[in-house]
């Protein structure tokens, strides 16, 4: 389990907290508005607006971290193996460091790995905040572009997307998320090979990096001119 698996949880119960203390100054509102003391129920209700703020907004980047990991060195995120049913067509299983696994079917004569990246501003990255990222899809490729732009894409997403993403909201909304000083996507791609082997890493820059995972896979590729 990753910090970013132990945030979402706390986000999510801190948002609880904060909803009852909201509830709690809500009834304060009509208890106090029944006595005819307006001024100390408008003071409460200013509280009362507050921690439901708070509590939306604890839930919300709570909702929007689902899904990342932290980058802190460069990080192994996935292997590939790949297997030849035919021409130009090929069986991966990617399997993921926490233990899950996706099988897709190719069409192409390469895989091409994509991920999504999150860095912070300077000031973030000083009170400890970490470059985030989320493994997104994996596709076939052609060599030949003419055959690129006739054939239908074989696109296979690798984690189901959230009501609320941060990436995405940062894309929507950049001035609600001062703090994040770059959101981008990095995708790699080897030739697939049959009975190939890959790892696929990504650098503390936010690069993706596809390489060979053995000896043979290697030669293969060295084979092919890569």
């Amino acid at each position: 389990m990753t910090d970013v698996d132990v945030l979402v949880p706390v986000l999510i119960g801190l948002s609880v907290v904060l909803l009852l203390i909201a509830l709690g100054h809500g009834f304060a509102v009509r208890r106090h508005w029944r006595a005819r003391r307006h001024a100390a129920s408008l003071h409460r209700g200013a509280w009362l607006l507050v921690f439901l703020l708070l509590s939306a907004f604890s839930a919300a980047f709570g909702l929007a971290l689902r899904g990342y990991r932290l980058l802190t060195t460069e990080t192994q995120i996935a292997t590939l193996t790949a297997r030849k049913l035919g021409p130009q067509e090929f069986a991966v299983r990617i399997d993921f460091p926490d233990g899950r696994h996706r099988g897709a079917e190719l069409h192409g004569d390469e895989w091409q790995l994509d991920a999504r990246v999150i860095k912070w501003t300077p000031r973030a990255v000083e009170m400890g905040a970490q470059p985030l990222y989320r493994v997104e899809r994996i596709s076939g490729r052609y060599h030949d572009a003419s055959q690129a732009s006739a054939a239908a894409p074989s696109v296979v997403p690798l984690d189901s997307e959230s009501v609320l993403d941060l990436w995405r909201l940062k894309q929507r909304f950049p001035r609600w998320l001062p703090m994040i000083d770059a959101d981008y996507g990095s995708g790699a791609y080897l030739p697939l090979v049959d009975n190939g082997r890959y790892r696929a890493t990504l650098s503390p820059l936010g690069g993706l990096i596809a390489r060979p995972a053995d000896a043979e896979t290697a030669a293969k590729l060295k084979a092919l001119g890569w």
